[in-house]
Order: structure tokens, then C-alpha cells, then sequence
């Protein structure tokens, strides 16, 4: 009889090692999310509320509601999200990712549902001295050290200054004082970043504009049926105005799932 039961017990085991990723999450009922919590517009929490919320957690929320799963956040730094990711520790990162031939080397990437492209929050009174891209060199750039605009701001030759997923506020304030000279990131995060704190000496530079860019949401390399599901969701939610519904909400009124008009 010990025997017998000893066996049961690992057959029970291996089948449950042998089930896929999407077999466990349809098991659980439930995936998990990492987001920082800390980027407006797309991760964040309501003043108000303390509830998180944001372009990026309300799309995924509706990913899961369409998929009939519970979803659990996680709010983790940029870097720890992806290792997470990677390590199987976390289903989904949703965090404003831009999808880049070499993250899609180690990654899965959604289909699109967000577009924007690169701008630069400067001082207000005198731009911190920069009129173009090149003048970057020696400037004091903030933002995650492995995220696509501080891998431009270093190519340019600014000064790396980096933080452990800190607020929008200590960002632009750094800036606005004079700590930090520029973030190079998205143009409807900057905008509304930056409208988010009217009291800082700060603005969206006039004239810079580059590297037209494209979001979606990030798993794990061997997760074919989690990317499956997700893109049929999020494809229904272009075609029936869902993502841009969400959009106009925190991108005051833009709709983010347009390509913008720039080369």
C-alpha cells in the first residue's frame, strides 16, 4: 500500500512538472504583473485612491478580464522586472518596454498597442543648454541605466545618473533644480509628466524629436501559449476602440495606438 501511494504521489508530481506555463496560469486562474508603479502615465498610483492605475495596468487589467484570470502586480525596478521575467518569477511586464531587436533576442514582445517616439524634458528657462541631440555631451542625464534613452544619452556622451525606481517627481525635480540637465524618454510620458507638476522649472524641448518607437507587454521566451492569448485580447481590444478609450484617458485625449507622423 506505501508503495502504491508512494507512486501516485509522483505521478501526481510529474504532471504537474509537465504542464506548460499556460497550463499552470489556467490552473491558477491568475497571472502575475510586473510594473514599477512609479511612471506616469503608464504605472502609477492615484493620489487620491493609493490604487494603482495608469494606461499600461488598465490595458492589462482588460487583457486579464478578457482572458477570465485574476491578476496580481508586482512593483519592482525596471532591470529586477525583466530578470523576473526571465527567471519564470513573473508572467507579464507591463511598464511602457519598447521592443528592440536585442530585447527580442531574450524575450517575448505582445503586438504593439502603443506608439510614440523619443523627446527630452529640459529646464524651462535656458533648455540646460541644449539645442540638439549632439549637445548632450557632457550633460548630466537621468533615467534606468539599461532603458533604450539612456543607452542613446550615453552614445551622445552624457554623463549617466541613474535611480533605484524612484518617482516621476524626483526625476523631473532633479532636473528642475539643476541636479540632473535632461531625461530623454517617451513624448507622452514626458507631457504628461511634466504637466503633472506645473510648479517645476521644467518643459518638453521645442525641437527634439527621434527614434519612433513601439510598446507591448514582455514574457518569457517559452511561453508560446501565454503570447498566443494575449495577442488575440489585445487585437480585439484595437479593433473594438478599447486601447484607445484607455488612451484618451491618460494621454489626455491621444491616442497612443496611431503611429505618429514622424520618420
Amino acid at each position: 500500500m506505501g508503495l502504491l501511494a508512494s507512486c501516485g504521489n509522483d505521478d501526481s508530481k510529474k504532471g504537474t512538472e509537465s504542464a506548460t506555463a499556460w497550463e499552470k496560469i489556467q490552473e491558477e486562474g491568475s497571472i502575475t504583473v510586473a510594473t514599477s508603479g512609479t511612471l506616469l502615465a503608464t504605472s502609477f498610483r492615484d493620489e487620491e485612491s493609493d490604487k494603482l492605475t495608469g494606461f499600461e495596468v488598465e490595458v492589462v487589467r482588460e487583457v486579464a478580464n478578457r482572458l477570465d484570470l485574476e491578476i496580481e502586480f508586482k512593483e519592482l525596478g525596471f532591470d529586477e522586472m525583466l530578470t523576473s521575467v526571465n527567471t519564470g518569477q513573473i508572467d507579464i511586464a507591463a511598464n511602457d518596454i519598447e521592443i528592440t531587436e536585442d530585447r527580442k533576442e531574450n524575450f517575448i514582445f505582445s503586438t504593439p498597442f502603443k506608439h510614440s517616439y523619443g523627446t527630452a524634458v529640459v529646464r524651462k528657462d535656458d533648455l540646460s543648454g541644449i539645442k540638439t541631440l549632439e549637445d548632450l555631451k557632457g550633460k548630466k542625464a537621468a533615467g534606468a541605466s539599461t532603458s533604450v534613452y539612456m543607452e542613446i544619452a550615453r552614445e551622445l556622451g552624457a554623463e549617466e545618473v541613474t535611480y533605484d525606481n524612484a518617482t516621476n517627481e524626483v526625476y523631473l525635480r532633479d532636473v528642475s533644480i539643476g541636479r540632473t540637465d535632461v531625461i530623454l524618454n517617451d513624448y507622452y510620458l514626458s507631457t504628461f509628466g511634466v504637466a503633472a507638476f506645473p510648479d517645476l522649472n521644467i518643459t518638453i524641448h521645442p525641437d527634439i524629436k527621434y527614434s519612433p518607437s513601439e510598446v507591448g507587454l514582455v514574457m518569457n521566451k517559452e511561453n508560446k501559449e501565454l503570447e498566443q492569448n494575449v495577442n488575440r485580447v489585445l487585437k480585439e481590444m484595437l479593433t473594438d476602440g478599447t486601447i484607445t478609450e484607455i488612451s484618451a484617458k491618460f494621454f489626455n485625449g491621444a491616442d497612443v495606438s496611431q503611429k505618429p507622423d514622424i520618420d
